[in-house]
């Protein structure tokens, strides 16, 4: 079955992608081991997409965004993917995902394919699979996949680690904005996007572009960088204004990068960043089984009860595991 699927992925067909990344998505232990099946498939299949990732403060318009930069995009003949994450409910782990409704001109062009996900309580402004959608719609021969995390702030840098650019969007206004964000997403971000240069707002706009610019000089080089990256930029989504001026600064970008190494030396640091992340991800979940939360529960009374330290509970928890199993999904 699986390689019906990935055969289908291959040819672009849409509704076999949307099937797949609910694959991905799934946390069934038997859905896991088709989407590591089908992934290793398609695996090898030499297509490779532009990665960007986007994020920035609620209000700034990242939809508008996204819809106007995705739109010019598919004019020029690229088919783009849009990965949206949207915040999961505290309570019942639900999402709105109302990207589609949100981006409505976007999700009807032929070349555009609009993808929401709920984060869950996966951290990072990413959902805990969209590194698996994202290699899915490069397999479906998308030449852009757009990542949009759930919001801004010092955990959505792991979006960097999932992309070959990284944009940050913000809305016009320095000061108290500019200490608001933390240092962190700018250390990693190659441009940062002031959205909403229009109307009224246009001077403000440009005044916290030039507030930005200045910080990045402030911020110690990096070495896979060019001469003037990271910039600051000013754009209006909503008269689509400045977006090729983007477009231009990220070929520009790439292209350097690829000549001097750095884009596959990027690659491969993401690969073997995720390989470690499922390590974890994997010791984890043996701590999910029954029987390692029984051991847990018993061990933290006696921790509880001084018998031992919770250091020696934890290095006999962990000499204690067993071969991975299924987590319990009991309440």
């Amino acid at each position: 079955m699986t390689t019906d699927l990935a055969e289908a992925i291959l040819t672009t067909d849409r509704r076999a992608l949307a099937r797949a990344i609910t694959l991905v998505e799934s946390t069934r232990p038997d859905h896991r081991d088709r989407a590591a099946a089908l992934l290793d498939e398609l695996a090898g299949h030499g297509r490779e997409a532009l990665r960007i990732g986007l994020s920035g403060t609620p209000g700034v318009g990242k939809s508008t965004f996204i819809e106007a930069f995705g739109m010019m995009l598919c004019d020029k003949g690229l088919k783009v993917a849009v990965l949206a994450v949207d915040p999961s409910s505290a309570r019942t782990g639900g999402s709105i995902l109302g990207d589609k409704t949100r981006m409505e001109r976007l999700a009807r062009h032929p070349n555009a394919f609009i993808r929401p996900s709920p984060s869950q309580t996966h951290l990072g402004g990413v959902a805990r699979r969209t590194r698996e959608a994202v290699a899915l719609c490069e397999a479906a021969g998308f030449d852009v996949v757009l990542i949009e995390t759930v919001g801004v702030g010092q955990s959505e840098t792991v979006v960097a680690e999932l992309s070959d650019v990284f944009l940050l969007l913000l809305a016009p206004g320095g000061g108290d904005e500019l200490q608001g964000v933390k240092r962190g997403i700018m250390e990693v971000a190659d441009l940062i996007v002031v959205n909403k240069a229009d109307g009224e707002l246009k001077p403000q706009a440009e005044r916290t572009r030039a507030d930005y610019a200045g910080a990045l000089r402030l911020l110690r080089a990096r070495a896979a960088d060019p001469p003037g990256f990271p910039k600051a930029m000013a754009v209006s989504a909503l008269e689509e204004a400045g977006l090729e001026s983007v477009w231009a600064e990220i070929g520009q970008l790439i292209d350097w990068r690829r000549a001097e190494g750095h884009f596959a030396a990027r690659r491969a640091a993401q690969a073997r960043h995720w390989f470690a992340e499922e390590v974890r991800r994997g010791l984890l979940a043996r701590l999910e089984s029954k029987a390692a939360r029984a051991r847990m529960a018993e061990l933290a009374e006696a921790v509880a009860r001084g018998e031992t330290s919770a250091g020696a509970a934890a290095r006999d928890m962990l000499d204690g595991l067993g071969p991975l199993d299924a987590p319990d999904e009991s309440p």
